[in-house]
């Protein structure tokens, strides 16, 4: 529509006359975006983007779709039609769609939640639904378009750790195979594309977002340590190698996306004919690449070639030391849009990604990006313990929303996991009780998606199912529950009951679409091991954030006390799992983890 409809002068001429246009950002707005795609999906029965909303000065909609062409075609209204439609109508019959517009507004205000005690079965009851709608061929869930969700992943890994069910850990693997093999992986640059629009994870939607990146490297990570695979530590290497390269500011911050589009075209940037691999290599190299990626003469997206892995049933490292060769030639072939947006909840993603990745790889220049992105925070989009939306070119938007603060409270216990500096705990707690008075409901439980403190829409939603993303509502689920394991602070306790119920509610239709609410609720029941040290000599807690699981909850006390006495006078440890406790031991080595 912005090429057909807002270039269009035509098109201009009608709206600057008779409208007062409005082009939102959902990333900077998404309270807006949820509200009226909402409303969208209330009045057209679907959603999706672009959504286009028409509205009285006081934000009350009446008539909402989506994507319109420049004039009419194919049953669809023109947007050039409907202009003039809606602007007559505005004219002729402006009391009814004023009172239309009342209408929505009060239904939605007036919708209730569903409120129950939460309880353990929705988590029994989505796995079966995961193993339900499973491709057995080609990896993944349901059909195309498939999205990658790595919280899904997540879930399903939890859920193998606690059950013992290899079909669940064999479901995980199988998936994070066939993506990496898939054109969805970029086999060159590194870095994976936000969806694909095929079965098979062959032809992807090129644009590469960072939030996808930040949960792929954590499922990449989890399976890994699971079961102690390298492909996967190597896989999810590869993926931080692209961001610390193109998606990594100066000064530490990580930035939004890259565009699909190359020129106008979808996926050129990405794309090759077998004669420019032979072209860069020679004869008998370039063909043994092609032929290993799968770079035809006939091609598999608009003539040309997606580098892919999907037909090799083994691996191989052969051609690694010619991919800097082609990366090279691809940058200075075709140009990439970077969207150099730097959005905190997105960041905070990232920064949990890079802890995970160092903990499992022990390669300290993860922690290092981690460190900085979270320091960029600090210093760009936090003042008076509030956090902003986004930053771009010295200018930063405006206040943040729930999610903005569940990631972020996120990556900084994930830092805190890797780091064992108990700043980031008390950071982490600051921004929690900053969330709970500004965005929690006391009565009914839930985070609204927008704060006390942010513009007051026609309505204040509390979003709870996970897309792309897991929701604010499910992070803050997952964060209160480890809140509360890992300090002594009891306020977080009936927040997080409230919170659990609420979800529960929520969730209980499909359970499937609530991944990460439903690993908090898997810990709440079923508590992760816990490690309490008693050392009074840091350079022993070093090699801790290697050893324990990720998810393994660690206090550290700097002197011994009555309940976690120091044995020997050397560094103690007492490890608890599921309420049950082991004897204290001086190495951790002596743990079967």
């Amino acid at each position: 529509m912005a090429h057909e409809s807002f270039e269009d002068t035509e098109i201009a001429e009608i709206l600057n006359e008779n409208f007062i246009s409005i082009k939102v950002d959902k990333e900077e707005r998404p309270d807006i975006d949820s509200i009226y795609m909402r409303v969208c999906q209330a009045l057209t029965g679907r959603g999706g983007w672009p959504t286009s909303i028409f509205m009285t000065a006081e934000q009350k909609p009446f008539f909402a779709g989506t994507y319109f062409p420049k004039k009419s075609r194919y049953g669809m209204m023109g947007f050039k039609q409907l202009l003039n439609v809606i602007h007559e109508q505005w004219g002729n019959n402006r009391d009814e769609l004023l009172q239309s517009a009342d209408a929505i507004v009060t239904a939605f205000n007036n919708e209730q939640g569903s409120q129950s005690q939460s309880e353990g079965s929705l988590i029994e009851i989505a796995a079966d639904l995961y193993k339900d709608s499973y491709d057995k061929v080609f990896g993944g869930f349901g059909n195309a378009p498939k999205f990658p969700a790595p919280h899904n992943l997540l879930f399903l890994l939890k859920h193998y750790e606690k059950r013992g069910e290899e079909h669940v850990l064999k479901m995980v693997e199988h998936t994070l195979k066939q993506m990496y093999k898939g054109g969805i992986f970029d086999h060159i640059g590194y870095g994976f594309s936000r969806y694909s629009t095929d079965r098979s994870f062959l032809v992807p939607h090129f644009e590469k977002m960072l939030y996808d990146n930040a949960l792929l490297i954590l499922a990449y990570c989890k399976t890994y340590e699971i079961t102690d695979d390298l492909f996967y530590r190597e896989v999810a290497e590869k993926t931080a190698q692209y961001i610390l390269r193109e998606m990594t500011a100066p000064d530490g911050g990580f930035y939004c996306a890259q565009d699909a589009d190359s020129d106008g075209e979808e996926g050129k940037y990405y794309v090759f004919a077998p004669s420019e691999i032979i072209a860069l290599l020679g004869e008998n190299t370039g063909q043994a690449f092609n032929e290993y990626y799968s770079i035809t003469q006939k091609g598999n997206f608009m003539g040309k070639s997606i580098p892919n892995l999907l037909k090799k049933q083994s691996l191989s490292n052969e051609f690694v030391p010619y991919l800097s060769k082609i990366y090279e030639y691809r940058k200075n072939r075709n140009k990439l849009h970077l969207d150099d947006k730097i959005l905190t909840s997105w960041n905070s993603l990232m920064i949990a990604a890079m802890c995970w990745l160092y903990r499992v790889s022990r390669n300290v220049k993860y922690l290092n990006a981690a460190k900085k992105s979270q320091e960029f925070i600090e210093q760009h989009l936090c003042e008076n313990g509030t956090l902003f939306v986004s930053f771009r070119q010295g200018v930063r938007g405006q206040q943040g929303f729930l999610d903005d603060y569940g990631n972020y409270i996120f990556a900084l216990l994930a830092l805190y996991d890797a780091t064992l500096d108990n700043d980031y705990v008390q950071k982490a707690e600051e921004f929690m009780k900053k969330a709970i008075n500004d965005f929690f409901d006391e009565k009914n439980g839930g985070f609204y998606l927008y704060g006390t403190d942010n513009e007051a829409l026609i309505m204040r939603p509390k979003e709870s199912y996970d897309g792309a993303m897991p929701s604010g509502n499910s992070m803050m689920a997952y964060n209160l529950v480890r809140l509360s394991q890992l300090t002594t602070d009891v306020t977080y306790e009936a927040v997080e009951k409230k919170q659990l119920d609420f979800l529960y509610g929520e969730s209980k239709q499909y359970p499937a679409g609530n991944a990460m609410y439903l690993i908090a609720l898997s810990d709440y029941y079923e508590p992760v091991q816990t490690i309490t040290v008693v050392s009074q000599n840091r350079e022993d807690l070093k090699e801790l954030p290697f050893i324990v699981p990720l998810d393994c909850i660690i206090k550290v006390l700097d002197k011994p006390t009555g309940e976690y006495p120091m044995i020997h006078d050397k560094t103690t440890y007492y490890v608890c799992h599921n309420h049950s406790c082991l004897p204290p031991v001086n190495n951790l080595r002596e743990i079967d983890w």
